[in-house]
């Protein structure tokens, strides 16, 4: 009778390790291309410093970052035209002080805004791949709001004809099975955070899974792109150690994190600091 109980729970035991490996394996066939942005510095949303009059994610910061040498993170949103905008925020209130949702507005309208009281307006996805020219590495995330994937398909469309190499990646998992169905040779990555600190519109059992990187196997991510004041994770030390998939961490804005980052981890997004580093 022990016996028999014995081999059920090991049967169960071994049935929920396939399923977890299943669920968290990354995708393992483009390691090699991933070798050439191992210690790759990106500026996060540019090299951004509004005390000298460079708002985040404006072409004055991705010049700054381009003139140092340093890859470029960025954020794409989808306009209400159809128009992909970089930007980070949901709303335009902490950078252009009104209320406004990016999505419902349009590109014109974004236009007239002005980003930290400076002069730069805010970039359309053309102006930025037309000044990078594949110059530095460029890392995309796309901000995905809603249950629409039109923003996948439109970046998609553009990057078709750029030639400079690129990454996506989003918090957002069906974005990522997006790009592994219909542009399976660009690298992805699956952005998370500890997600169910604090309450959010998206269910908790989905915030779960994205955080622990148990939908992996929806997007099958080329890297991890993870918060490292949330740091250490068991799923990301397997995947970095046992599937030795590349870890970016972020956002690294002390002397310390960029420390942490550059001997632990694989890809750094850095913010500058009035100049600390």
């Amino acid at each position: 009778m022990l016996r028999f109980i014995f081999n059920i729970l090991f049967a169960l035991f071994f049935i929920f390790f396939v399923l977890y490996l299943f669920a968290l394996l990354p995708r393992l066939s483009r390691k090699r291309d991933m070798l050439r942005y191992r210690h790759t510095m990106f500026a996060h949303r540019g090299y951004h410093c509004l005390e000298k009059g460079i708002p985040e994610n404006s072409m004055a910061a991705f010049r700054a970052a381009l003139n140092r040498g340093y890859g470029i993170e960025i954020d794409l949103h989808l306009t209400k035209d159809g128009h992909l905008v970089v930007f980070h925020d949901d709303t335009l209130e902490r950078m252009c002080g009104r209320p406004d949702v990016i999505e419902h507005l349009t590109y014109k309208e974004l236009k007239s805004c002005r980003l930290g009281g400076t002069s730069e307006t805010i970039p359309s996805f053309e102006d930025v791949l037309s000044l990078v020219e594949g110059q530095v590495p460029l890392l995309i995330e796309l901000k995905i709001p809603d249950s629409s994937l039109q923003i996948c398909e439109k970046a998609y469309q553009r990057l078709q004809q750029y030639s400079g190499p690129c990454l996506i990646q989003s918090f957002n998992t069906l974005g990522i099975r997006w790009f592994r169905l219909n542009a399976p040779h660009i690298l992805r990555g699956q952005l998370s955070s500890n997600l169910t600190r604090d309450p959010l519109k998206e269910a908790w059992l989905l915030r779960f899974m994205v955080k622990h990187l148990l939908a992996n196997f929806l997007g099958r991510p080329d890297f991890i792109s993870y918060n490292l004041n949330d740091l250490p994770i068991v799923n990301v030390w397997i995947l970095k150690h046992i599937f030795h998939i590349p870890v970016a961490v972020w956002t690294l804005n002390t002397p310390d994190m960029l420390y942490r980052g550059k001997r632990y981890f694989d890809m750094l997004i850095f913010e500058k600091q009035n100049e600390i580093y």
